[in-house]
């Protein structure tokens, strides 16, 4: 099934239906189609986005490169991201859209059991991508599992992570997280390289390392430059 929607999303033709609203860059609703097949999709292109001091131009990269981080890392927790050059708007991400249930997010699906392994996956996930704005909104219960979104503030060189999943500081990491970060330190991904810089790489590799050097979820760093939190927190 990945295959071919990632085939549609890298090939298929691309229809706008709509934007959403509360979203501070642009980012619509498309519908992209392939041979018969078409996906509801989430299109991101650069054109839309607000300057920042802190981030370069081109944030829809960062979205590709968190899933080819998590698909590396074997944890499956981001939908299928591609880059488009050609899309309606110019050079963006085009991200596979998960029909949630629009009332689920971190702090209403924390406390479930069934959901604590691949938090702490994704809270493993956010430190070694340095995502500067996991808000709880950012969670989404779908398809029967838990997925990440929103991944434009991520592979700062400096350490920026805001995060609202702090409650499994100083558990143990999984033995697939594990597994996932001895792969990347083995064989980063090439496909990381035109998505992010050399030395944002470079530094991703490096808190991979520590992350697998400590084995332990960090707790929030308070005395820090940046506050450990985002803001809103959902």
């Amino acid at each position: 099934m990945s295959d071919e929607v990632l085939e549609t999303l890298r090939h298929g033709a691309i229809t706008v239906v709509s934007r959403f609203a509360n979203s501070s860059n642009a980012t619509l609703l498309v519908v992209v189609e392939l041979e018969g097949r078409s996906l509801k999709a989430v299109y991101k292109p650069e054109a839309g986005e607000r300057p920042l001091w802190d981030f370069p131009r081109g944030l829809w990269r960062r979205e590709v490169a968190m899933y080819v981080l998590s698909e590396h890392l074997g944890l499956g927790l981001v939908p299928e991201t591609v880059e488009r050059e050609d899309g309606p708007f110019g050079a963006g991400s085009i991200q596979r859209f998960v029909d949630e249930d629009l009332t689920s997010h971190f702090f209403t699906l924390r406390d479930d059991p069934a959901h604590r392994d691949q938090l702490r996956a994704m809270a493993a996930l956010d430190v070694v991508a340095n995502n500067s704005d996991r808000k709880s909104g950012h969670v989404l219960f779908a398809e029967e599992r838990l997925w990440a979104i929103d991944h434009g503030l991520c592979f700062h060189e400096h350490d920026k992570l805001r995060t609202v999943i702090w409650d499994y500081a100083g558990d143990r990491l999984g033995d697939a997280t594990i597994a996932g970060l001895r792969r990347l330190l083995d064989q980063p991904p090439p496909e990381l390289e035109g998505l992010l810089s050399d030395e944002e790489i470079e530094v991703t590799a490096w808190r991979a390392q520590v992350l697998l050097e400590t084995g332990v979820l960090p707790h929030p760093d308070e005395d820090g430059p940046y506050p450990p939190y985002p803001w809103p927190l959902v």
